[in-house]
């Protein structure tokens, strides 16, 4: 009886797999406002009604697929980290941001999905807060790591954050709990946000004509937000 209950699961997460794959393909197609269950279903040759077994309505869908993307580009962050674990702060700095950036390019409609426009209609569960959080962690890590180690340089307090902002910091201090001065979190948060702002740009053609291709740019600017955070330069 247990091998025939082992054998159903394998079966279940096959089928999962199945779905989801299919899922991730209508995203490339039409977007994750086209995605269908009904479309997908009938791609898996299945009925609708068998679907919905696995995935209740779209909605529990686009979770799992929001949950898989997070938790692909969290790998990749923290697998470069560990890969660069004995290197210089910067360099692990560099290591974490190149990763996401190439997991992105690799995975653009994934991304898209997590970090492109918000789907109508669509509110993504608390449960997707913790898969979200990896990359910010990972850079949280670097810069601690680099503050026990004194490898952290003072960063200038100006200007100085205003109420609502500094009761913001206080919180996400509360919520993440870290030994970093104020100033620093507050340039990690900029340089989180830079990172994530480049990308877009990047894969939304918005530097097409500009800075396109991006390489080196990105590049730069890493190496950039890296001093501008407090981290030494790399040698």
């Amino acid at each position: 009886m247990n091998a025939g209950r082992t054998a159903r699961e394998r079966a279940r997460v096959e089928l999962t797999r199945e779905i989801t794959d299919v899922a991730r393909r209508q995203l490339a197609e039409a977007g994750a406002d086209g995605l269908s269950l009904r479309a997908v279903a009938r791609e898996l040759g299945m009925v609708s009604s068998a679907l919905y077994r696995y995935f209740p309505s779209r909605d529990d869908l686009l979770t799992a697929l929001i949950l898989d993307a997070y938790e692909a580009l969290g790998d990749a962050a923290e697998s470069a980290d560990r890969a660069h674990a004995d290197a210089e702060p910067t360099r692990r700095w560099r290591a974490a941001c190149t990763a996401v950036r190439d997991w992105a390019v690799r995975h653009p409609h994934e991304y898209a999905l997590i970090y492109g426009s918000p789907i109508p209609g669509y509110r993504a569960p608390q449960d997707t807060i913790a898969q979200a959080a990896r990359v910010p962690l990972v850079v949280l890590r670097i810069l601690e790591d680099a503050l026990t180690g004194g490898q952290l340089a003072d960063v200038p307090d100006r200007p100085l954050p205003g109420p609502v902002l500094a009761e913001q910091l206080r919180g996400l201090t509360d919520s993440v709990p870290n030994t970093l001065p104020g100033p620093v979190l507050t340039c990690a948060l900029i340089a989180w946000t830079q990172l994530f702002g480049m990308l877009s740009f990047e894969l939304f053609g918005q530097l097409v004509g500009s800075v396109d291709p991006s390489t080196e740019f990105f590049d730069n600017a890493v190496g950039r937000m890296a001093e501008f955070v407090g981290l030494p330069p790399e040698s």
